[in-house]
C-alpha cells in the first residue's frame, strides 16, 4: 500500500508591494523554469461586493520557492465587455508550457452576473503577453460551473483534462479527452466520486497531478463535507487514467483549527513541484494564506 506523508510545512509569502496587496490569496500555481520558481496566483478583493471581481491573476517569481516577488502588472484581468465570459472575475490558473516555449494558461472565467463559470485558455510567449484565446469547456446555460483545470498526458500521447463541475448543490470532478492541450475536448465518465461516511462525502474538486519514478500518477484532490470543510487527499491512476489504483482513507492535509466554527475551514491544493524525490505541494488555507507541504511517497 502506498502512503503519502507530509514531512515539512512552510509558509509561502509574497512581496508587500504588489497589485494584489491587501487581497485574499488562493490558487497558487507554482512551477520551475530556468532555475527559478514561477507562480500565477489569484487575488480576491476583500471585502467583496457586486462591483469587485471574484478574482484577478498575478505573476510572481522566487529563488527558493517560498518568498515570491509579484510582478507590477497583473497577468490576467476580467474583460471590460460585460458580455464576456470572464467579465466577473478570473480564477484558478493552471500553466502548461508547450514544446515551443509558449505558455498555455487555463483559468476560470466568471460571468458578469456571477452565475456561471467556464474554463478559458490564454496563451503567449510571456506571462506579460498573454492573449485570451477561447472558452475551452463550458456547461449549458442554467447548469453548473466548470473550473479548476488539471492536465495529464497518457502513454498514447492523448491528453486528459480533469475539472470541477457543479451537480445537485455539490462539486464533482469531471474528465475530458483531447488530442492536444488546446482541445477540442470530449467528455468522459467521471474518474471518481464521493465516499459516504467520509471526509469527502459531499464536495470534490481537482488538484495537481504528479508522478514520481516507480509510482502511479497521483492527484492531490480536494474534498469536503456538506458544510464545506475542505481537506486535501490523494488518489492515483494507471498511466492512461483509465482506472483508480489507490486512494487514501484519511486526508493528507487538514487546516489548523479555526478560532470559531463559523470561520472558513479550508485547505485547498493548487499545484505541485518535484523536489529531490519529494512532492512540494502548494495550497491555500482559509482562502487567504499560502503554504507549501513537502510530501514523501512510501510503499
Amino acid at each position: 500500500m502506498v502512503a503519502y506523508v507530509v514531512e515539512q510545512l512552510d509558509s509561502v509569502t509574497i512581496s508587500k508591494r504588489s497589485p494584489i496587496a491587501g487581497m485574499k490569496l488562493m490558487s497558487p500555481f507554482v512551477w520551475r523554469e530556468n532555475g527559478v520558481y514561477r507562480m500565477l496566483l489569484r487575488g480576491v478583493p476583500d471585502p467583496q461586493s457586486p462591483q469587485t471581481p471574484t478574482g484577478v491573476i498575478a505573476a510572481g517569481r522566487s529563488d527558493d520557492g517560498l518568498r515570491f516577488t509579484i510582478e507590477p502588472e497583473l497577468a490576467i484581468v476580467p474583460d471590460r465587455d460585460p458580455q464576456a465570459h470572464d467579465a466577473g472575475g478570473c480564477e484558478d490558473p493552471t500553466v502548461l508550457i508547450g514544446e515551443d516555449g509558449r505558455y498555455l494558461v487555463f483559468y476560470t472565467g466568471v460571468d458578469a452576473a456571477r452565475e456561471q463559470a467556464c474554463l478559458i485558455v490564454a496563451s503567449g510567449d510571456g506571462l506579460d503577453r498573454l492573449v485570451k484565446q477561447e472558452v475551452m469547456v463550458k456547461a449549458p446555460k442554467g447548469e453548473g460551473n466548470i473550473k479548476e483545470a488539471a492536465l495529464g498526458r497518457c502513454s498514447s500521447g492523448e491528453w486528459r483534462l480533469f475539472h470541477e463541475y457543479a451537480k445537485a448543490n455539490a462539486s464533482r470532478v469531471g474528465l475530458a479527452r483531447g488530442q492536444s492541450p488546446e482541445g477540442p475536448w470530449e467528455s468522459m465518465p467521471d474518474p471518481f466520486t464521493i465516499r459516504e461516511n467520509s471526509w469527502d462525502n459531499w464536495h470534490l474538486s481537482t488538484g495537481p497531478i504528479v508522478q514520481l519514478p516507480g509510482f502511479d500518477p497521483v492527484m492531490f484532490y480536494n474534498g469536503a463535507t456538506a458544510d464545506a470543510r475542505w481537506r486535501i487527499g490523494w488518489i492515483s491512476f494507471d498511466v492512461d487514467f483509465t482506472r483508480v489504483t489507490g486512494r487514501g482513507v484519511e486526508p493528507v492535509l487538514v487546516p489548523p483549527p479555526a478560532v470559531q466554527r463559523s470561520e472558513d475551514d479550508i485547505a485547498f491544493a493548487a499545484s505541485a513541484v518535484i523536489e529531490n524525490n519529494l512532492i512540494a505541494l502548494y495550497f491555500s488555507i482559509e482562502d487567504c494564506m499560502l503554504r507549501r507541504a513537502l510530501i514523501r511517497a512510501y510503499r
